[in-house]
């Protein structure tokens, strides 16, 4: 939810709405603004391939300059932004015509030109440097937890974390898993529908990697993709998410009618534009009202729904509590959908399943 991207009314809303509700807020990978912090809704602080907010004179990270405002009370939670679901591997881009001088100044980017987020870092190269750089970042933050965002593509690639993990002992302190269908109005469309793997699956294959090399409890998983009701976060929760990470619900409540102009400018609801004659429609107080009853709303459904399951909380909900159709005789539940494999079973050569086998003996720590 980043500033530049959204304006900064939408911003202010968003926020508001956070602290009404007692839920987070992530800054998106284009700083801190002002706005993140107009009305102390915690924040989760995304560190994404460009360093904005925390970036040198070369666009490298610059490490006094990010301890310095992750030392804010309101900064919770570090995300290091690896790929998302509406465009994995292709960075992201704000149009010159979109950047203002408050914007420049919070990113530390020139006037003038399209502000370009790299497709990859600068600050690490390799799973076991990317461990390495979670270390910095949470000596540097006085030990607030740090984790990372992906959208998983190649199986190994995850794997090569997962080695790295074992043969350091370092873990982040979650993993936010974004979905193919995650999504953004700016992201070029063929990307959006056809690059990524689905969140289901690609929840589905985090958490039984942590558990196949046993340390699923030491590592919270966030699950985001195109979440926007209560069934979609239980059904996620029973494939092994956590917590859940909701964007695009929230753009609804603010008033977005997915006009897919966010990279134009003109925006007609005032959210994703800096063109005051447009964001100043959006009015902060009602808006922030808005989205936190539908958060209010959505966990009231979803306490609706874990009881008429007959169960007493979250933790009790399993794969094969949900159901689904695979064709019109056929109904099968989740565990049969998403199987689970054995704790540790990825840590011995005899007990790797078959079907990780490949993508286990070819991922390395020392690169991706």
């Amino acid at each position: 939810m980043s500033f530049g991207a959204l304006s900064q009314n939408a911003i202010m809303a968003l926020n508001k709405g956070a602290k009404i509700g007692n839920f987070a807020h992530n800054t998106g990978e284009e700083g801190i603004s002002r706005y993140h912090l107009e009305y102390g809704g915690d924040l989760i602080w995304q560190i994404g391939t460009g360093y904005f907010g925390c970036r040198n004179s070369d666009g490298g990270f610059d490490e006094e300059l990010f301890t310095k405002k992750v030392a804010h009370n309101a900064v919770k939670m570090i995300e290091i932004k690896l790929s998302q679901g509406a465009k994995p591997g292709h960075g992201g881009i704000l149009p010159a015509a979109k950047l203002t001088q408050e914007i420049a100044a919070i990113r530390h980017v020139p006037m003038g030109h399209d502000v370009v987020s790299p497709p990859a870092h600068s600050a690490f190269s390799s799973p076991i440097e990317l461990l390495e750089f979670i270390v910095k970042l949470r000596v540097c933050s006085g030990e607030k937890p740090v984790g990372f965002k992906l959208c998983i593509g190649k199986k190994t690639e995850f794997l090569a974390i997962c080695k790295a993990m074992l043969e350091t002992g370092i873990t982040p302190d979650f993993i936010t898993v974004d979905g193919a269908e995650g999504g953004t109005g700016a992201a070029p469309i063929e990307m959006v529908n056809s690059i990524g793997t689905p969140l289901r699956d690609g929840l589905n294959f985090v958490n039984n990697a942590l558990i196949g090399i046993g340390i699923r409890d030491q590592i919270q998983i966030i699950a985001a993709g195109k979440v926007a009701s209560a069934f979609h976060i239980l059904r996620l929760m029973a494939l092994g998410a956590d917590t859940i990470n909701s964007a695009r619900a929230m753009m609804f409540s603010l008033g977005c009618v997915q006009s897919r102009r966010c990279n134009e400018n003109t925006c007609p609801t005032g959210i994703a534009t800096q063109n005051p004659n447009r964001y100043k429609a959006l009015d902060v107080y009602d808006k922030s009202t808005r989205v936190a009853n539908y958060h209010a709303s959505m966990i009231k459904n979803l306490m609706r729904l874990v009881a008429s399951v007959g169960l007493n909380n979250l933790n009790e909900i399993q794969p094969w509590h949900i159901n689904h159709r695979v064709n019109v005789a056929e109904t099968k539940s989740y565990a049969e959908l998403y199987p689970s494999i054995i704790n540790q079973c990825l840590l011995t050569d005899v007990t790797i399943p078959k079907v990780w086998k490949k993508h286990w003996q070819q991922a390395n720590s020392n690169h991706w």
